[in-house]
Parts: C-alpha cells; structure tokens; sequence
C-alpha cells in the first residue's frame, strides 16, 4: 500500500471521531490535509475548527470550514494531527512543517489528541528524525551552544520562518532514552519557545491504516 493511501485511511479513521456541533482542533502536515478533506465533506455537522499553521487555515477556509481562535472557543473535545516519528508509548516528534509552537498549545488545550500516522513513521526509539526546537531568532546562537552541551547537533532551518516570527534548530545526532525529561530540559534554555517533543502530552490514540494502534505501557 501506498504512504499516500495509508495517511488516507488514518484520517478517514479519525473522522469517526469528530462529535457533532465540535470544534475541531486540527493539525498540519501531508497527513492532515486528508483529514481536511474528509472534514469537509461533514462541514455542516459541525461548529468549525482551530488551526495549527496558516497552511492548515487556508486548505479549512477553502472548504468553508469556520476557522477559530483557541481563546474564543475554549477547551476542545477532539484534536487531530500527524507526526515525524511515534514511538510504541505515543509519544511523538513533531515540527517538521515548522507548526510545532502551534501544534504543541492546541493539544495541551485538547481532551482527546489523535495522532494519524502512515507505517513509516513508527519507531522504537525517538531521534532518527531531527529534533525541531523554535527558538527567538537573537537566541539562536545561545540555544545552539547549549544543545551541543547536551551532545546534539543543531542544524538551523535557513530560510525558514515560523508562523510566529521565529527560527528553527533541527537537532541531530540524539537517540532520546527519556523524552519527557528531555523535552523538560530543553523548555529551561532562554530562548527557547517549544520544542517537537511530544511526551508530556503524547497522543491518546495513534491510527495507522484506519486502525487504532495498541499503545505499549511503560514499565
């Protein structure tokens, strides 16, 4: 089966989620764009949607999908999103589009995140993809220094710029043991606005080819 085809099935999945009269809390990336299209065909079952990126904003709007400000709607029942890399705890890299910030507030807001992936991206352990940090553009040389302090290997995303304003380190050269400590770590350097792990908040249910996926529990 084609990646293309299983990211269809994931978020045809996750359509049976979506409660009608909702607001949907929607992700960014290929996978996502999907699950755009399948909202649509149920546009009028519900209130609309928050938005993780402009991208994401502009494919809703041209559906004619209502697209709200978190801070007028409140906490939300359901968000949907894809990732870079899932490990068998749920836990999740993210950032590759750069929406991590975004991304990140919309599942902390969220009662029930749901994580739509293709096969590829499932992984034992955390770090193979670069790990994306957001960073205050004048900190970027700061933040760097302390990353490489911690063994990583800082790569700035050159030209890209962030939805708000910032930059990106993609960070190399990490095989991540302890996620949640790490992603903890990383929030305490100045400078720093999010980073793309996904571990104190990792997703409720991951789908992979329009099946929930058995969730492996820590011991």
């Amino acid at each position: 089966m084609s990646r293309d085809a299983q990211k269809k099935l994931a978020a045809e999945k996750a359509l049976e989620f979506v409660e009608d009269g909702s607001v949907v809390g929607v992700g960014t990336g290929s996978t996502v764009a999907f699950f755009i299209d399948g909202l649509a065909r149920m546009k009028s079952r519900i209130e609309g949607a928050v938005s993780s990126s402009e991208q994401s904003t502009r494919q809703l709007q041209s559906h004619g999908i209502p697209v709200f400000d978190l801070n007028a709607v409140g906490p939300l029942k359901l968000y949907v999103d894809g990732a870079d890399e899932c490990d068998p705890y749920n836990r999740l890299i993210k950032g590759g589009g750069a929406a991590l910030t975004r991304e990140k507030i919309i599942a902390a807001a969220s009662d029930r995140f749901i994580c739509i992936i293709d096969e590829a991206k499932q992984v034992e352990l955390l770090g193979k993809f670069p790990l994306p940090v957001e960073v205050i553009p004048m900190a970027r040389s700061h933040v760097a220094r302390a990353i490489a302090d911690m063994d990583g290997l800082p790569v700035w995303r050159e030209g890209v710029v962030t939805d708000n304003g910032n930059w990106i380190l993609d960070v190399h050269n990490w095989r991540i043991q302890d996620p949640v400590g790490l992603e903890a770590k990383l929030n305490q350097i100045v400078g720093v606005v999010a980073n793309g792990l996904f571990a104190a908040r990792p997703a409720d249910e991951v789908v992979i080819n329009g099946q929930l996926r058995p969730l492996r529990k820590l011991t």
